[in-house]
This record gives structure tokens, C-alpha cells and sequence, in this order.
């Protein structure tokens, strides 16, 4: 064979390995297409809110199912569990911590220099043991309970005066997430019980939320109330004590307004700790229950045990970008 034969032999085969390359491609690239084609586009790929950095799931897929179990039920189903203190409201803002509805009594120009100091003192021996990953809830349980009596003993002693509430809440640094409008209206406009469950003041936690001007009729609140003399003067505290670890024996105690709901059997609950997880117990026949967590603090610490007890963790997050998203869809 020639020079030129071989030459022309050669190209040839290069010419037919070439085709053969392609057309192994093309056909790849066809299979490819089509299984995107068939595949069924996830309810939470099609929210942009689930790819922040601040979003973290354990099983994404039981997420979908949950919020898919939601969607079906829709309004008419659904109602909202939530805690207040650093979960509807923010728990700092430029690196600066927001008030609880406890520290904006506390740190208020009704309460004296004197009890200031303690109330801190106070604060920074109890703080540290509610957020310890190493203890547990029933560890806990008995140092929440006197860390509460101390300073709820303290407040009584201040006399403070009920009509001078608000003008306190209006002064201070009182902050709920980004978004909070949105939330609330939107479940106000589709009659979707909102259970307020706080271990904080009641009587400084509506007056936020109606300065706010979310304090809807949809909205009930269960927490710590003042209790007020004849003369407006606080003369202690009504009803049982809640704390951040016995919201279980709280959420029996309100059995009977769950029983008025039991048609509303899909539930999203939203706490920032642990003990939130129990809000719902009071409530019967769950069909799909949503548990959001706000992790705000110590975070390396605990996001593990987040993430095994809350459905969805949201870190350092200080919106409602996700609950809104949810709700869109569901909604």
C-alpha cells in the first residue's frame, strides 16, 4: 500500500472513531434529557429560600413529604404552633442582642439600678445551664424553675405599673424577624389558628405584637401574665408558671382549645429550643406536623441535636424567609 493509501485508510478510521465518540455522546446526552424530563421537580427546589446557607435539613426528603402533606390539606387544615422569644422576634440585630420580652421589663427605667444588677446576675448564672448541650431538659427543669421565681419576685418588688407598658415596649429594642408582616397577615387572611406559646411576659408580648399591628383575632396567646392590684400596680403573676422546659404540661393544660381545633390536623410548629419541641402535645389526631428550628446560638455545639429533632434548622437566620415560603405554597 501506497503512501497516500495509508494516509487516506488513516483518516477513515479517525473519522469513523470520531462518529462513533459523538454519536455515544449525543445519545448520552438524549437519555440524560429525557430522564430530567420525566423526573418530578421537588416542592423544595422550587423555593429559592431552601438554598441559603442559613437552611439545614437531616432528611430533605421527609420535608418534601411533610410539606406536600401540607399542601394537600391546605388552609382549612392547618394551623401554627409557635414560640415567640428569639423565634417570631429576633435574637440579635448587627451583632447586638434583641431583648426578650423578659429584658425589656428588666431593663427598663420602671425597674432600679439595684435590681437590674441582680436580674443580670441572675441572668448570667441561669443563661449558660438552658442552652448547656450536656445537660438535659430534666437536668434543667429544676434550675429554669428557680431562676424564673427569683425573678419574677424581683419584678413584683418593683411595683410596676400596667399603663405604662406600652410606652416601655415602644422604647426599647423589642425587633421581630424580617417578614413578620407577611406571616401574619397571610394566615390571618386564610383564618389559620396561630397558637402563641411563650415562657416569656404575655402582657409585653402582645403589646409588641399589637404595636406591630399583627395581634389578628386568629391569634391567641398562652404565657407568663402579670397580675395587676386594683391600682394597676403588679402584684404578682397569674396561673401556672411556663419556662422553656415544661411546655409539655402547658400545651395539656390547653387540651381543650386543641380539641376545638381537631380539624386542623397539620400543624407547623416553630420553636429556638429544644423544649418548643412539646408545644403540640396537647393536640389530637396530627397528620403532618412541620417542626422549624431557629438555632441562634452556640450553634456548633447543638446543631446536631437540631438537627435530629427538628424537621428543619435555621442558623443565625433572623427572617421569616422560610415559614413565608412555606406558606406561599400552602396557602
Amino acid at each position: 500500500m501506497d503512501k497516500t493509501a495509508v494516509v487516506k485508510v488513516g483518516a477513515a478510521a479517525s473519522a469513523s472513531v470520531c462518529a462513533l465518540f459523538g454519536g455515544v455522546v449525543l445519545a448520552q446526552y438524549i437519555v440524560a434529557k429525557k430522564k430530567r424530563a420525566g423526573k418530578k421537580t421537588r416542592i423544595i427546589e422550587m423555593m429559592p429560600q431552601f438554598e441559603k446557607t442559613t437552611v439545614h435539613m437531616r432528611d430533605p426528603e421527609r420535608v418534601e413529604q411533610i410539606i406536600c402533606g401540607l399542601i394537600k390539606g391546605g388552609a382549612s387544615k392547618l394551623q401554627v404552633i409557635t414560640d415567640f422569644d428569639m423565634t417570631l422576634s429576633k435574637f440579635a440585630v448587627n451583632g447586638k442582642r434583641c431583648p426578650s420580652c423578659h429584658h425589656i421589663v428588666e431593663n427598663c427605667k420602671l425597674v432600679s439600678e439595684d435590681c437590674r444588677q441582680k436580674l443580670l446576675q441572675l441572668k448570667n448564672k441561669y443563661y449558660p445551664i438552658e442552652i448547656d448541650p450536656q445537660l438535659t431538659m430534666e437536668e434543667k427543669y429544676p434550675f429554669m424553675v428557680e431562676w424564673y421565681f427569683k425573678s419574677h419576685t424581683l419584678l413584683v418588688e418593683q411595683r410596676i405599673e400596667k399603663d405604662k407598658l406600652s410606652e416601655v415596649v415602644r422604647e426599647s429594642d423589642a425587633a421581630l424577624r424580617e417578614g413578620f408582616e407577611q406571616f401574619f397577615d397571610r394566615l390571618q387572611q386564610h383564618n389559620v389558628p396561630v397558637f402563641i406559646f411563650s415562657a416569656g411576659l404575655g402582657d409585653v408580648l402582645e403589646e409588641i405584637i399589637r404595636q406591630a399591628g399583627v395581634y389578628h383575632p386568629n391569634v391567641k396567646v398562652v404565657s407568663n401574665f402579670m397580675d395587676f392590684d386594683d391600682n394597676g400596680v403588679l402584684k404578682g403573676f397569674k396561673g401556672e408558671l411556663i419556662h422553656v422546659y415544661n411546655k409539655h404540661d402547658g400545651a395539656l393544660r390547653n387540651t381543650e382549645y386543641f380539641k376545638q381545633l381537631k380539624e386542623y390536623c397539620n400543624i407547623i410548629l416553630m420553636g429556638d429550643s429544644l423544649g418548643d419541641l412539646s408545644m403540640a402535645d396537647g393536640v389530637p389526631n396530627v397528620e403532618n406536623m412541620l417542626k422549624i428550628g431557629f438555632l441562634n446560638d452556640k450553634v456548633e455545639e447543638r446543631l446536631d441535636k437540631y438537627l435530629d429533632s427538628y424537621d428543619i434548622v435555621l442558623v443565625k437566620d433572623e427572617t421569616l424567609e422560610v415559614p413565608n415560603a412555606i406558606l406561599q405554597k400552602v396557602l
